[in-house]
């Protein structure tokens, strides 16, 4: 593993491009008065298990709506928002409109399940390196699939150019400059489950690792408990090294775009960071760390025993926390971001 220390803690990245791209949100209320109300789901488990040398306490998201991950909270959130302003039947209340994105599996899930309880229409592009079950689930969903491009890079251009020849609502998981609006809403819906985390822990923990791909998670977590918390946690960011795309910027200090192989951590393998998610994370994170597809996949037994079957994307937290040695009465938190379905 590497690692690596945030020079750029409180103050954040002093770059042109973060000046007009909001920080993310922290309102979690809004979050969990739309969620109650038009998405009504369980709370999901927080359980304190010992792994790898320590007690940690683990928020299980393998379970929330039925979906398989923390992403159900995201871009359904945003057309659930969408319907809540326009009123009327639920069921109806966003006929006629089109969600289009890209995805990785699991933000797709959450735009289609979101689409067909308010009566839209999602299209999702998916690259040629999703595992094809994530097309079967979306089309149980109701969503139309369209297999574009090698990666998630390709996939995303495909999106985005679908929305503009057809003007469709493009509904993407991360943000650039001019495309902030709808990611910034994205983000706000992850709140729900930082508000049940901070109701479900007895104490403050001491260490957070959030795993990130584009960062959306990551960087509504750390806002969020940066507000609730103040500094009292160690907030360590966890991205695949073969995607260094958060590390890379505060590396640099500036943005980059990532080089490397495909990941098996496919849900985390992205390239180029959300600017909102930069901006926060630079400002709100500790530490980043990159781990290999070895360390990755050596935490997926142990957890599995432990009855928490996923995969290494959903576990990149926890191998980053198997590869620290924590100080003595250390009481981390981790998140299981997806199941293994």
């Amino acid at each position: 593993m590497k690692f690596l220390k945030n020079p750029y803690r409180g103050a954040g990245l002093d770059l042109a491009e973060l000046e007009a791209v909001p920080a993310p949100s922290v309102d979690a209320a809004a979050a969990r008065a739309v969620m109650a109300e038009y998405l009504p789901s369980e709370v999901t488990p927080l359980t304190r298990v010992e792994a790898f040398g320590v007690d940690v306490w683990i928020k299980d998201e393998s379970g929330r709506m039925g979906l398989g991950s923390f992403k159900a909270l995201g871009a359904a959130y945003v057309i659930a928002h969408m319907a809540r302003a326009r009123g009327g039947d639920r069921a109806t209340a966003l006929a006629g409109e089109t969600f289009v994105t890209s995805s990785a599996g699991n933000h797709g899930l959450s735009v289609a399940y979101g689409a067909a309880r308010f009566g839209a229409r999602a299209v999702i592009y998916l690259s040629q390196e999703v595992p094809s079950g994530f097309a079967t689930r979306l089309r149980a969903q109701g969503a139309e699939v369209v297999i574009e491009g090698a990666d998630y890079e390709a996939s995303m251009v495909a999106a985005q150019r679908a929305a503009e020849d057809n003007g469709w609502t493009l509904l993407l998981d991360t943000s650039w400059a001019g495309y902030t609006e709808i990611p910034h809403r994205l983000m706000e819906g992850y709140l729900a489950m930082g508000a049940e985390i901070v109701d479900q822990l007895t104490e403050v923990p001491t260490h957070v690792f959030l795993q990130a791909g584009v960062g959306g998670l990551a960087g509504a977590m750390a806002a969020y408990m940066r507000h609730v918390w103040g500094d009292a946690p160690k907030i360590i960011v966890v991205e695949p090294n073969r995607a260094a795309a958060l590390y890379g910027a505060i590396e640099a200090g500036r943005f980059v775009t990532a080089e490397g192989p495909a990941s098996d951590m496919g849900r985390l393998d992205c390239k180029e960071a959300s600017l909102i998610a930069l901006k926060g994370l630079a400002r709100d994170a500790d530490a980043f760390a990159l781990i290999s597809e070895e360390e990755a996949f050596a935490v997926l037994d142990e957890l599995s025993a432990l009855g928490f079957a996923t995969t290494t994307s959903g576990a990149a937290g926890l191998a980053a926390l198997a590869q620290m040695t924590l100080p003595e009465g250390a009481r981390p938190l981790c998140i299981l971001s997806e199941g293994a379905g």
